[in-house]
């Protein structure tokens, strides 16, 4: 049984020990984020080996290294995609971005290399949504400084090798209209203000784009927000990889899917890619620091690497005398899994 939206799904008060919402994500005190809670207060399901095995028949290809490791490591009816597969019935894939730097770093290629992956292995098609109207909303960004980051963000998400026949890529700036904005609208005569509230923590001091915005993540969930792509295929079902983070925007989409006569949207997720810092956060574009960007130097590469939080004591003598604080998780191991093929 789906869980409802209540108040309490969400994850970021102030009491709670984490904050995980689609605009930030922290421990607090240095902890780590604890994935097994999340899951709970989610409501979202554990991704276990039969269905990882389940992918590997299917597609008579070895799984992903993220799935074997735990990288993407929830879902919510996964299984049902891969029922309907095996049954002939074809999907798509919808992931997206929300395009707030010059370029993406290592986080942000996590579901887009995995994305790449789902599309080569079940050979379906794949759109790939821009959201550099939400940037402007909640960034101290122009309209065209939004803009101007979709299309540097999008040479990135180009350059990962998706098949470019089976790829559409859009920026919501660009292509929210039609028969898009008639889904839109749709989902947002089904979403109460108090709802909205509940799921992402709306306050009397959020102008109204920001509670609009929610129904425009929604929309790519629908195959008939594409008629260019997908026409007559109402029925199509989505698959939706992407960080766990994003979860209460699909949370809201899946609870009004059937009302609007669609497919629940599927969705497989992942954790976070760590920040340089430590795992209590993620890497984020909001501190370069904290992340190793696609058009960083080497140089550069190497001073954020020798920076993050190891252990290690600030000078070498004490390094020498002392060793290093085992006590203190080394942030650089967290990418081995991430990074490494073997």
């Amino acid at each position: 049984m789906e869980q409802s939206l209540p108040y309490d799904n969400r994850i970021d008060s102030e009491s709670s020990d984490q904050v995980v919402n689609p605009w930030e994500v922290s421990a607090k005190d240095g902890g780590k984020i604890d994935y097994d809670k999340l899951i709970d207060k989610f409501g979202c399901k554990r991704l276990d080996e039969s269905l990882i095995d389940r992918v590997e028949r299917l597609t008579g290809r070895q799984p992903h290294k993220f799935l074997r490791r735990g990288v993407f490591f929830a879902h919510r009816d996964f299984n049902e995609i891969l029922d309907a597969y095996e049954s002939g019935e074809r999907f798509y894939l919808y992931t997206g971005r929300g395009p707030s730097s010059e370029a993406l770093h290592l986080g942000h290629l996590i579901p887009f290399m995995f994305t790449k992956y789902l599309q080569e292995a079940f050979k379906v098609p794949l759109v790939i949504q821009l959201t550099d109207d939400e940037k402007f909303m909640w960034k101290n960004l122009t309209v065209e400084e939004s803009e101007r980051l979709a299309r540097e963000n999008a040479r990135d998400i180009i350059a990962c090798g998706f098949d470019v026949t089976k790829t559409f890529i859009f920026s919501d700036f660009d292509h929210v209209g039609g028969a898009f904005y008639k889904n839109m609208v749709k989902v947002s005569k089904c979403v109460t203000l108090n709802k909205a509230k509940g799921i992402f923590g709306f306050s009397g001091e959020d102008h109204i784009g920001k509670l609009s915005f929610p129904a425009v993540q929604a929309a790519p969930s629908f195959p008939s927000s594409f008629p260019h792509l997908f026409p007559g295929m109402d029925k199509l079902r989505c698959l939706i990889p992407c960080a766990i983070d994003q979860d209460p925007y699909f949370r809201m989409t899946r609870d009004v899917a059937p009302r609007l006569g669609y497919s629940k949207p599927a969705l497989i997720e992942s954790s976070f890619f760590p920040a340089l810092q430590g795992e209590n956060g993620k890497m984020s574009a909001s501190d370069p620091n904290s992340a190793i960007y696609v058009t960083d130097t080497a140089k550069d590469i190497k001073n954020k690497i020798n920076k993050a939080k190891s252990g290690g004591h600030q000078f070498s003598e004490d390094q020498h005398n002392l060793g290093a604080d085992l006590e203190v998780p080394n942030s650089l191991f967290c990418f081995l899994p991430l990074l490494c093929y073997s």
